[in-house]
């Protein structure tokens, strides 16, 4: 039995939202109580950020495992250093603080799919000669301050297309797509519209659809996932009409944010306006949106508004 009783990691939350980054100083407490005194060989803490991957191709003989991992932050302090005849700890509850400085420089955002993550952890460890150590980890949430430059994307985007129907039906669909941004955070809702002439003999549906696309790669292969996460359906559209479509785009409050800076996992996302046609290809607008945490697009406005 382990004399380290009640052994427990805690960390200061350094915001609301309780995430860490680049530059940030982890700080934290190691507690436990001891029945009696114990000799220890050392104790210490670490802090480490780690992506792996991980999926399964093909079956029977042609069954292929595909994984990979990535390495993006390990740092370590020793709370009681090593020595030759070891350190007396006496009988009673200890609290030991410390401090670990996350570097500076670009790692992902921690994030968690089917068929990778990335995990950042702190770790304590005691370890105590012939013995097994004893161990304590938490996980913390990870939000890089590295993202795509958005200042473009803080605009309006628009886009149009044209189908020319044929065979089965006669005439042309025209539409002209709007979001008012190509950047918005967890939680937000975009406007978007779809501006449509349907000059053809066929009924058509508008639709809007956001996705997730992401991708997962190793050993040059690549694994992908497209997830539509909201989706609106609008009313049918008669032959010879003209119609303005509005939709409330809702962004999930628990959408990831947009990952662009790691080597094995990305997470992107696009906005699709299109038509739903029977028995032809549906025309269709695509949009890229980044997801960011609203801090940043808070920023991106208040620094618009300045400039005005």
């Amino acid at each position: 039995m382990s004399p380290f009783q009640d052994l427990r990691l805690v960390l200061e939350a350094l915001n609301q939202e309780c995430t860490f980054s680049e530059g940030d100083t982890i700080i934290g407490t190691l507690s436990f109580y001891l029945n009696s005194d114990t000799t220890v060989k050392s104790i210490s803490v670490k802090a480490k950020g780690d992506a792996n991957v991980d999926w399964t191709e093909g079956i029977g003989e042609d069954k292929k495992t595909y994984s990979a991992h990535e390495r993006y932050l390990k740092i370590k302090e020793d709370l009681v250093a090593k020595n030759a005849g070891g350190t007396v700890l006496p009988q009673g509850a200890h609290n030991i603080n410390f401090t670990l400085k996350i570097p500076q420089g670009e790692m992902p955002s921690s994030f968690k799919g089917e068929n990778g993550k990335i995990v950042y952890m702190v770790e304590a460890k005691i370890s105590r000669s012939w013995r097994w150590p004893s161990s304590v980890t938490t996980e913390i949430k990870f939000v890089s301050k590295t993202f795509p430059t958005i200042q473009q994307a803080m605009l309006p985007l628009s886009g149009s297309v044209d189908k020319e129907l044929g065979i089965f039906s006669k005439g042309q669909l025209q539409m002209t797509a709007s979001v008012n941004r190509g950047v918005c955070f967890p939680g937000e809702t975009l406007s978007a519209y779809a501006r449509i002439r349907n000059s053809s003999s066929k009924t058509v549906k508008p639709k809007f659809s956001l996705h997730m696309k992401t991708v997962y790669r190793a050993s040059g292969n690549t694994k992908t996932s497209d997830k539509v996460i909201f989706k609106m359906v609008g009313d049918t559209i008669t032959p010879r009409s003209e119609v303005t479509v509005p939709c409330e785009v809702k962004i999930p409050v628990d959408a990831v944010y947009t990952l662009h800076n790691c080597q094995i996992i990305s997470v992107e996302y696009y906005l699709k306006v299109y038509l739903d046609v029977s028995f032809a290809f549906d025309p269709e607008v695509v949009f890229p949106l980044f997801i960011v945490p609203s801090n940043h697009v808070h920023a991106q406005l208040n620094e618009e508004v300045g400039h005005i």
